[in-house]
């Protein structure tokens, strides 16, 4: 499949989601859509939720973001669809601008956006490295593997021109994290065909009956990872124009606690208990 060019990018649609649970500031760019994933039972929050149209909203205690991937790609018809967090988004703008900033002016801006979409097809963050550690390492130390290599065995089987593209992204020592993204439609189609009916089958072959409510939400994890999978693949076989940009937390980061976390999974093997 070839990518098609948008023909005139003053007037595409671009439509990116902000998952979130919670009330928070949310920009008032009309490209952005707060989305309520797991809003299925909850009270309204005031935004749109995951819980209308074609939707797996009562996932969403164990695929997180995902259920709103999966509700904005079976319900919105822009010519482009992005996934950012209300705690995670794309920013180009630099740390000494940051600075000077309001939160609203440092958001991705959609005029950013389509500047940039005129000359890329795929906008990711910033790959994270993690040095010392492969992908594959990083997630058997701080979780499970089998969720991995039950992942890998299930891509053998429904599409195993795939493996090959796992067997090399499981090799690598740093990733596009977070299920972050903006890229066209047809991309997102591309990309939920495959990922979704691996996780689906993921789901039934290990339940997340058994886990802890923060374990339990590993087919998440698993999927930053195969979008790595996915996207060296379909590189491999489309011609396709990537552009890493950066990405700002809303949020402080203990990076303390986080490196000495990352440190205790590699050297004495303690699992992850929480996020951080």
């Amino acid at each position: 499949m070839q990518t098609k060019r948008v023909e005139s990018y003053s007037n595409c649609k671009i439509s990116i989601i902000i998952a979130t649970h919670k009330q928070y500031f949310m920009p008032g760019d009309p490209m952005y859509i707060p989305l309520h994933v797991g809003k299925l039972g909850k009270e309204s929050i005031g935004y749109q939720g995951d819980d209308v149209g074609d939707n797996i909203s009562v996932k969403n205690p164990y695929f997180c973001e995902l259920t709103g991937l999966y509700w904005a790609w079976k319900n919105l018809s822009a010519d482009y669809i992005g996934l950012i967090h209300y705690r995670r988004f794309f920013s180009i703008k630099t740390y000494l601008q940051r600075k000077k900033l309001s939160l609203q002016d440092i958001y991705l801006s959609q005029l950013e956006a389509k500047a940039l979409l005129q000359k890329y097809d795929v906008l990711v963050p910033k790959k994270r490295n993690y040095y010392i550690e492969t992908l594959y390492s990083h997630y058997a130390h701080t979780l499970h593997k089998e969720h991995l290599d039950v992942a890998r065995e299930i891509i053998k089987e429904y599409t195993p021109d795939y493996v090959e593209s796992f067997d090399k992204v499981m090799k690598q020592r740093g990733g596009y994290m977070f299920n972050m993204f903006i890229m066209p439609k047809e991309l997102v189609n591309h990309y939920c065909c495959w990922l979704f009916p691996i996780l689906f089958e993921l789901e039934r072959r290990i339940p997340p009956d058994g886990y802890s409510s923060f374990h339990a939400r590993f087919y998440g994890r698993v999927s930053e990872l195969l979008f790595n999978v996915w996207l060296h693949n379909y590189s491999i076989n489309h011609s396709i124009r990537i552009k890493e940009i950066p990405f700002v937390y809303g949020e402080k980061i203990n990076w303390i606690k986080k490196g000495t976390a990352f440190l205790l999974a590699k050297f004495f093997k303690k699992k992850y208990e929480k996020s951080f």
